[in-house]
């Protein structure tokens, strides 16, 4: 379990879907590009949602929990980048296209 801290919070996911997250963000992020990331609350928060405005002006932070780079699935990478080039912002979804939640509820850092 990987964690992404952003503005103070700090949201975990599983280390590969993170890996994938952080490459699509930092694509975005190098060109200078906010946009809206929503993922599934995880369970223990309750059934919700939650969405976050990603500025290139506010620091993120990925860690990792294995020191082992997962492999990289580049249709995977393809359909978050599409998402994250929406009206509806980088949808996190499970590398079949499925919804995916958070593994902890959001903490502030």
């Amino acid at each position: 379990m990987g964690t992404m801290t952003y503005d103070g919070a700090i949201i975990e996911f599983e280390d590969r879907l993170l890996t994938h997250l952080q490459i699509v963000i930092m694509q975005r992020l190098r060109r200078g590009e906010g946009f809206v990331m929503s993922w599934l609350d995880a369970l223990e928060a309750g059934d919700g949602r939650s969405s976050v405005w990603m500025s290139p002006r506010v620091p993120v932070y990925f860690r990792f929990a294995s020191s082992r780079v997962p492999d990289i699935s580049d249709d995977w990478l393809r359909t978050l980048s599409a998402s994250a080039s929406s009206g509806r912002g980088l949808v996190v979804t499970d590398e079949d296209g499925g919804l995916t939640r958070a593994l902890s509820a959001i903490k502030r850092a």
